[in-house]
């Protein structure tokens, strides 16, 4: 396992805004960082990063954390993978206590397949250009493509030689492990035992992750196809899975979020062609149908995707798949086809670059139009079809949920409509019956006991929850926060806030045990000099902790102001308002419990004989007199 020094040196160097921003989009928004969640499909962002408390929350699933919780989710990895990947990034050293050998075992599998992918990245290069047989057959043929050689050493295409066992021998004299070189794909077994390489006399195209390691290989054959497959690719294992990969990507993703455009292009010889052209803003789907995961990857860095395919048929089917899920993560789609007989490869090298951004510019189709206007033509006169047509393009415009696009979707209705031959009427039925049918589901999945205060609060006993209980929570939490926020921070009378947290709500306890077990644990750690604050319970081991604290001191709305605008560059002096802060937020707690035992002294006088009612009436007073003193402190009314 990973010591704890390290772990303490990964923590110390964390910056979730860095992190975080490797993966999402986000744009500042007050103090805090606002993007789409990269968790679930939403339309408006509701996913905020906070850099001051160093932790992330979406208001739109719920999902929390900090930075190596978050590293955990999106990169689906292990605690310990996660640190790790985060030593890396801060170029801190990992060192190791004894781990299990299952844990170990998988570390080392990683580690090979990765070492394993660069020596033949490093190999396929070498062959390319620097023996007889990869220059003369590879080179020169990617040469006669158009390719110059310094493109060629940017995405650090190679050559696998003819030979049955080339690459194979050389791996296995530097010691790389049997077993695990089929797995790599590089390497196929024959006859049970016999190894021999996989993707002899081909053109090889490393393809790399976003930190620019090798994860897998496209192998093109040299010319024409004829009995062999045009492509064979890296079967998916540890590194690689296809669905989560856009060729190109890492070198892309600067220019499409500069741009604020990505174009999508289908083989790794467009994508390479076009980066030679000048033209960077490119990835490939490697000629699969598009996945949602694909397409969060393109929207981590624009909104806008522009599809560019082959003009023929097949080329025009392959544009369609996946782009209703490109609709439903709130992708703006356009479809550009090239002229039959051509690709974008053969097309950018015909034209020029020029000519090229001028035909994409001047060609670009709206997907929702464009896909009707290919599925009329099939349908022809088959009534039965044209019904089916209409069914699928009404759920098409029904995937257009935001508010903004309200005036489009109905644009949509009215030239769907005209094409189709229906009334207008009727198709905007038909999308909001959709549209009503999709939240009605949604809402269905959603547990009875959410609400915008507490995700993880437990359910309500009884249906009717008592309107006084649900402020008396809110208070309490906000008690917490100021503890969180402030609790080490000098106040009145040579004291700490976390003291005078301590001392005011002694004989007011929390009602929620979840917040009682918070503060209690607050408390302890207080009382053994470990100065808590709100980043050490986000690294806390229990996870319910680190949610609950998220949930108290992360909200999904701020104040935002241009000071500098407000005052014209004036210097202006910040008020600290954080005594004041906790004095109201105790006070009006103390005021809330207070209304409560009024409420209960009140009932419980209704019920009491007459010498218990006296002293009721003794404790209602002495409740009021501490009422009146609270309000006093507070400027405000007595509540009612």
């Amino acid at each position: 396992m990973i010591t704890p020094n390290t772990i303490e040196q990964i923590k110390n160097r964390l910056d979730i805004i860095d992190v975080v921003g490797e993966f999402v989009k986000l744009k500042k928004r007050g103090s805090n960082y606002l993007g789409n969640c990269p968790f679930h499909n939403e339309k408006t962002p509701s996913f905020t990063v906070s850099p001051a408390k160093e932790l992330y929350k979406c208001f739109g699933c719920g999902k929390s954390g900090n930075t190596i919780t978050f590293v955990m989710e999106h990169e689906k990895a292990s605690y310990v993978d996660a640190l790790k990947w985060l030593a890396a990034r801060y170029n801190i050293e990992v060192e190791e206590t004894q781990v299990s050998d299952q844990q170990k075992q998988q570390l080392q599998v990683a580690d090979s397949l990765f070492a394993i992918n660069n020596f033949a990245g490093k190999y396929f290069d070498d062959q390319l250009f620097n023996t007889e047989e990869g220059t003369k057959i590879a080179l020169s043929y990617l040469k006669e493509r158009g390719f110059r050689e310094e493109i060629i050493k940017k995405f650090q295409v190679g050559y696998s030689p003819q030979q049955r066992d080339s690459l194979t021998k050389a791996l296995l004299s530097n010691q790389f492990n049997r077993e695990l070189l089929p797995r790599t794909g590089l390497v196929v077994v024959r006859n049970e035992t016999d190894l021999q390489d996989n993707y002899r006399g081909r053109i090889i195209f490393p393809i790399h992750n976003n930190s620019g390691k090798i994860i897998g290989f496209g192998a093109r054959v040299i010319g024409k196809a004829e009995k062999a497959p045009k492509y064979i690719n890296t079967p998916e294992n540890e590194l690689y899975v296809k669905s989560k990969i856009l060729y190109g990507s890492f070198f892309a993703r600067m220019a499409i979020d500069k741009q604020d455009e990505c174009l999508l292009v289908e083989g790794y010889t467009d994508v390479v062609s076009l980066h030679q052209a000048g033209i960077e803003n490119v990835v490939a789907s490697g000629g699969t149908s598009l996945t949602v995961d694909q397409l969060r990857l393109v929207k981590k860095y624009t909104n806008n995707l522009t599809i560019i395919y082959d003009g023929d048929s097949a080329g025009v089917k392959a544009a369609l798949r996946g782009l209703d899920m490109a609709l439903e993560e709130g992708l703006n789609v356009r479809l550009v086809l090239i002229p039959d007989n051509e690709d974008p490869d053969s097309y950018v090298n015909k034209v020029g670059k020029e000519a090229f951004q001028k035909f994409i510019k001047e060609n670009k189709k709206d997907f929702i139009i464009f896909q009707l206007e290919v599925m009329l033509k099939d349908a022809g006169n088959d009534l039965n079809q044209k019904n089916t047509l209409v069914n699928h393009v009404a759920e098409t415009i029904s995937k257009i949920n935001k508010a903004e696009d309200f005036t489009k979707q109905q644009e949509y209705i009215k030239q769907c409509a005209a094409l189709l031959k229906i009334d207008e009427g009727g198709l905007i039925s038909l999308v909001n019956k959709l549209k009503r049918d999709k939240i009605a589901k949604d809402e269905k999945k959603q547990s009875p006991s959410d609400n915008q205060y507490d995700d993880q609060s437990p359910p309500p006993a009884e249906e009717e929850i008592n309107y006084l209980a649900s402020q008396d929570e809110k208070h309490e939490r906000n008690v917490l926060r100021v503890l969180l926020d402030y609790g080490l921070n000098p106040y009145q009378d040579n004291t700490t806030v976390a003291e005078y947290i301590f001392n005011e709500v002694k004989d007011f306890p929390f009602d929620n045990p979840q917040l009682e077990s918070l503060i209690s644990t607050y408390k302890i750690q207080y009382e053994a000099g470990q100065n808590p604050n709100t980043k050490t319970f986000l690294y806390h081991e229990d996870q319910t902790i680190r949610e609950l604290v998220i949930s108290i001191t992360l909200f999904p709305y701020e104040l935002s102001i241009n000071w500098d605008k407000l005052y014209e560059g004036k210097k202006i002096t910040t008020i600290d308002n954080s005594e004041e802060d906790v004095t109201m937020s105790v006070n009006y707690y103390k005021l809330k419990k207070l209304k409560k035992m009024f409420d209960q002294n009140q009932a419980d006088m209704e019920k009491a004989s007459i010498d218990d009612q006296m002293l009721l009436i003794r404790i209602h007073k002495e409740l009021k007199d501490l009422e009146r003193d609270i309000a006093k402190k507070l400027g405000t009314v007595i509540l009612k």
